[in-house]
């Protein structure tokens, strides 16, 4: 009697691709904590060891990208939570100051070497140089665990890590438009409209909602 199971990768069944991710998210940390090395360590080398470029178990679709943007947006909530906004707000020109610097270093080297050694056009020399310029709070949860989130240096990082990737969106935003070739006057007002909007809400709107919200259902 010949059984044989014919088994299509990458998986493509809802129910499996969950479960997967789910499996990772459980076990991948208590194992890498078995070997004393921080969690989040265990959650990235599961996903490149799942990923189409190793075993090919998940392919890089909406649904793994939307775990993906889930997990990141968590983490910097979680830093928003845990951070202390007095001391956020007396040291803003540090967080100002050091976002500003992580973008505009590592973006003028990467356009550089991207059109002088690799002979790339301008826009797509930009593209590329996007790549060395944004950063994330991947490693938030180990700077948790150390209990060292209320460091001045912590603090500076978060709020400049919120204003470089500000910045890198605005630069693909304008960078996507001008090889659309929509860069026209409607599209400098669209934007500075935009952004204008969202800056009043980020700065005004929602500090408002938050303390009334906390002062009401706090209790």
């Amino acid at each position: 009697m010949n059984l044989m199971i014919n088994i299509k990768l990458p998986f493509e069944d809802p129910v499996i691709v969950f479960s997967l991710v789910l499996f990772v998210i459980f076990f991948a940390p208590i194992i890498l904590k078995k070997l004393k090395l921080p969690g989040i360590i265990g959650l990235i080398l599961s996903g490149v060891l799942i990923g189409p470029h190793c075993f090919g178990l998940l392919a890089n679709n909406s649904s793994i990208d939307l775990f993906g943007k889930v997990g990141l947006i968590y983490i910097m909530f979680l830093a928003g939570l845990e951070i202390d906004i007095n001391d956020f707000i007396k040291n803003k020109y540090q967080s100002i100051i050091f976002g500003i610097l992580t973008f505009s270093v590592p973006f003028s080297i990467g356009c550089l070497i991207s059109f002088y050694l690799f002979h790339l056009s301008i826009p797509s020399a930009i593209i590329v140089a996007i790549l060395f310029s944004t950063q994330t709070l991947v490693a938030f949860p180990i700077i948790s665990k150390m209990g060292i989130t209320k460091n001045r240096a912590v603090t500076a990082t978060i709020g400049g890590t919120i204003i470089t990737d500000t910045l890198v969106l605005l630069v693909l935003t304008i960078i996507t438009n001008f090889k659309g070739g929509e860069l026209n006057y409607q599209f400098w007002v669209k934007e500075g409209i935009s952004l204008s909007v969202f800056a009043f809400i980020i700065l005004w709107i929602l500090p408002l909602v938050s303390k009334w919200f906390f002062k009401k259902y706090s209790k």
